[in-house]
């Protein structure tokens, strides 16, 4: 089953950013760095993440995990669905893909 696992904000200052989820809207911070950042939103987790000249402040991208990443990549490849990123290892350790939407929004998706 395709379930939306995390949102992420691009942020142009981290500190502040926290700050403001923690302090000003309340959400229960699970984890702080330089780079990656969340917060326990029930099933979903907020993520900030440095902004970039890829990923501008303020820009906000959507993550969905699958059972099986692999199959997941075959069936939307097969369906015409563009991955600008096939599956790969990322230096956490997680497999990560990510696709366009239909608006040409990027999406990740992780999975085994």
């Amino acid at each position: 089953m395709v379930q939306l696992s995390y949102v992420i904000e691009f942020v142009g200052d981290m500190e502040r950013a926290v700050k403001f989820y923690r302090d000003v809207v309340g959400l229960p911070l699970k984890f702080q760095s330089v780079g990656w950042s969340e917060f326990s939103t029930g099933d979903t987790t907020l993520g900030l993440h440095p902004a970039s000249e890829k990923n501008t402040a303020g820009k906000v991208e959507i993550g969905l995990n699958v059972p099986d990443l692999h199959n997941f990549y075959d069936e939307m490849r097969a369906k015409g669905v563009k991955f600008p990123m096939p599956p790969k290892m990322q230096d956490f350790g997680g497999m990560l893909a990510q696709f366009e939407d239909s608006e040409g929004a990027y999406v990740s998706v992780s999975g085994k």
